[in-house]
């Protein structure tokens, strides 16, 4: 079973006038004299109005949830495991897992544990492609650091080259459960999670997560 995410009620209801629109001008001025050019124009059409709505596409999912677990935020891949050091937050080494969405993934985002947002905020930015190294710092971004009793742990969603609009539906104060939603990334993006250092990584670089799904550490 499969829903749109309310985020793309909007770009939907807009894609199909225009989808619309287009093909009845091609129909009405076009299709008399080159029929296979109206029919290229339809095709070519009705894939761009079906990516939008696979694009904003929710599927029905088990999530996963455990106090050992830390659960991916993402859909996508994973493109970086190493020890970093956080500039914006923690001020110190921590152990970043990075997962780079495609255009093709699902974009909602979840929450990786259960605990209290103590940190959010967003930073205006550039707009490199998502899976240069460079963007965890320069892209637009949002961040947000939840407490969980384990330790902190910092979520960043990253705008990519095609990504305009990130959206966070968290505040600080709030009480959030693991796998909950967290927000969306419109148009192919990046997250990053900076983990406690000595976290056990359950994942490998280049393997394919699912947000509110996949084991990405342990604590």
């Amino acid at each position: 079973m499969m829903t749109i995410h309310k985020e793309g009620y909007k770009t939907i209801a807009i894609g199909f006038i225009m989808f619309a629109g287009i093909n009845l001008l091609s129909f009405y001025f076009i299709s008399f004299h080159f029929p296979w050019l109206s029919w290229l124009i339809f095709i070519i059409t009705l894939f761009l109005a079906l990516f939008l709505v696979s694009f904003f596409r929710v599927p029905q999912r088990k999530l996963t949830t455990g106090d050992n677990y830390i659960v991916c935020p993402a859909d996508g891949k994973v493109v970086v495991i190493e020890e970093t050091f956080d500039q914006e937050y923690f001020k110190a080494n921590r152990l970043q897992i990075s997962i780079f969405m495609s255009p093709a993934n699902v974009h909602q985002n979840r929450v990786p544990v259960a605990g209290e947002v103590i940190y959010n905020q967003y930073h205006k930015g550039k707009y490199l492609v998502a899976w240069d190294p460079k963007s965890s710092t320069q892209n637009e971004r949002h961040s947000v650091v939840i407490n969980n009793l384990k330790g902190d742990v910092l979520v960043k969603q990253i705008a990519g080259a095609l990504a305009k609009r990130i959206v966070n539906y968290l505040a600080i104060g709030q009480k959030v459960e693991q796998s909950a939603e967290m927000g969306f990334i419109k148009f192919g993006s990046r997250v990053d999670l900076l983990l406690p250092p000595g976290t056990k990584v359950k994942v490998g670089l280049k393997q394919a997560v699912q947000g509110g799904v996949t084991v990405l550490a342990e604590w």
